[in-house]
């Protein structure tokens, strides 16, 4: 089944309803006219505003229904590509905010309110000229007449919509996106005194929103004007010839002869004609954002090349000409191999792309040229720059890479990662934390995430600069570490640290 057309369905049910009604109040009034009771009338038009009350309720919680079950998979899909599959392009962490919450919204709003209304509004116009031809089929013909002149503007402004919620979407996802990274930065654009530069900054990103939003609105009344003329205009139609054929003075000759309750009843039903096409303009809007959204979603949920087939253990790194392209930028090509154990170093300038190379050999970045061999989920422990941390204690945060480490455990990588002065200073494995890490150092921060990827005794170790942030003592003694560690695991370290980058087997420059 279509989607939308279960709640679409009961739309058209409204219809018969509003049918049912004019046709009550023809013949009530008929009856009133000819001096006999009118209560068939009257039932009638209490039946037909039951079944409207009823079809309009059915339909709009139908649609909300459906809309959440058929958007609960995309939701799912996109949350898990965000959080930890492969992506097609770089995302920064706003915009990943408005696709994974607003575009979802506005692809669910879009499933609810538009697509019923769509059903019924392809079906409602000719169920309503449907109607009103069994009693007058002329009044029928000028309602039809003026719809298809109605279509030729709506699809002129819907062609302008579609170009304007586009843009609107895309200022929308870089005001989220320079939020964001401004308001992570914000203890340094204070140290700074860059606070007045940066308001000026989302102040003109705020106002490109706003401006982008008017031109939607804009369009959005012109398609109003639009509907509401040619509404206005097929009733008034259909009120002349009607009042002119029951008094007779009609120019022209036609096939028919009405009575007052065929007029009466054609009148009454003529303004349910676009009614439906009301509902769809009302929704219009939400048609344009989810469209919009979609085109953003699809691209982020398609399935991506995968990587070779990995081998029931761990073998080896065997990466060659991998290049990752994104808009306005390029890295490599990049070619090396790293066995069961060995360490091999990234190193080049900060922004040569070492972090996504990384990203690549962990599969969170989809290769744009050339193959990288599959490495499992469960065989890489990744120590990045800045560790995710978790409101909780030291122990929490620690036993995320395995979460029935005993305490012997945590405190021996604890004590081989140099953490040992923390703990004492600071109350040990119950130091607790939020999820900014308060009261770490750089240094510290990054000691946690190699210890959590330690712990999780997996035997491959990416690591992203494991020595920034450590003066000179302690950085010798995580280079330490990781050469005595490359002699059982295989380590991947993207460094700006020469010192490090002498004790690897391959040093790759980017």
């Amino acid at each position: 089944m279509r989607k939308g057309s279960r709640a679409g369905g009961f739309w058209l049910l409204d219809i018969g309803g509003a049918a049912a009604f004019a046709w009550g109040l023809a013949a009530a009034v008929s009856a009133l006219i000819d001096g006999s009771t009118p209560l068939t009338g009257i039932l009638a038009m209490l039946g037909g505003g039951a079944i409207r009350a009823l079809s309009g309720f059915a339909a709009q919680s139908l649609a909300i229904r459906e809309a959440q079950r058929s958007v609960a998979p995309l939701r799912a899909r996109l949350h898990r590509r965000l959080l930890g599959e492969p992506l097609p392009r770089a995302i920064p962490i706003g915009e990943s905010a408005a696709i994974a919450i607003d575009h979802v919204d506005r692809i669910e709003a879009h499933a609810a309110r538009f697509l019923p209304v769509r059903y019924a509004a392809a079906m409602g116009p000719l169920l309503v000229a449907g109607c009103v031809a069994l009693a007058s089929p002329i009044a029928a013909a000028i309602l039809i007449g003026t719809l298809i002149p109605f279509i030729l503007g709506m699809i002129l402004a819907g062609t302008m919509a579609r170009r304007a919620a586009d843009a609107q979407l895309r200022a929308l996802e870089q005001l989220s996106d320079l939020f964001v990274e401004r308001l992570r930065s914000l203890a340094m654009i204070r140290h700074f005194g860059a606070g007045e530069r940066i308001t000026r900054q989302i102040g003109a990103a705020t106002t490109g929103v706003a401006t982008r939003t008017l031109v939607v609105l804009r369009i959005a009344f012109l398609s109003s004007a639009v509907l509401e003329f040619f509404a206005a205009l097929s009733v008034a139609l259909v009120a002349v010839y009607c009042g002119f054929s029951l008094l007779g003075i009609l120019p022209f000759p036609v096939p028919e002869t009405l009575t007052f309750r065929e007029a009466l009843f054609a009148l009454a039903l003529a303004p349910e004609f676009y009614l439906p096409m009301r509902r769809l303009a009302s929704a219009y809007h939400e048609k344009q954002l989810g469209e919009a959204a979609l085109a953003v979603v699809d691209p982020l949920c398609e399935p991506l090349p995968e990587l070779a087939a990995t081998s029931a253990s761990f073998s080896g790194i065997a990466v060659s000409g991998l290049v990752i392209a994104w808009p306005g930028a390029r890295i490599g090509p990049v070619s090396f191999s790293l066995g069961r154990t060995g360490l091999v170093a990234l190193t080049g300038p900060t922004g040569s792309g070492k972090t996504s190379v990384l990203a690549a050999c962990a599969a969170q970045v989809a290769a744009s040229e050339g193959t990288v061999s599959a490495i499992a989920g469960p065989d890489i422990a990744w120590a990045a720059q800045r560790p995710l941390v978790v409101p909780g204690t030291l122990r929490d945060n620690l036993a995320l890479a395995r979460p029935d480490a005993r305490d012997a455990e945590i405190l021996e990588v604890c004590h081989r990662v140099g953490l040992d002065p923390l703990l004492a200073a600071r109350g040990g494995l119950d130091l607790p934390l939020d999820h900014r890490a308060a009261g770490l150092s750089g240094g510290e921060l990054r000691r946690l995430g190699l210890a959590r990827a330690l712990l999780s005794q997996r035997p491959v170790l990416l690591c992203d600069e494991p020595t920034a942030d450590l003066d000179a003592a302690s950085a010798a003694q995580i280079t330490a570490l990781l050469v005595e560690l490359a002699k059982t695991h295989a380590i991947l370290v993207a460094t700006h640290d020469m010192a490090l980058a002498a004790h690897a087997q391959a040093e790759v420059r980017l």
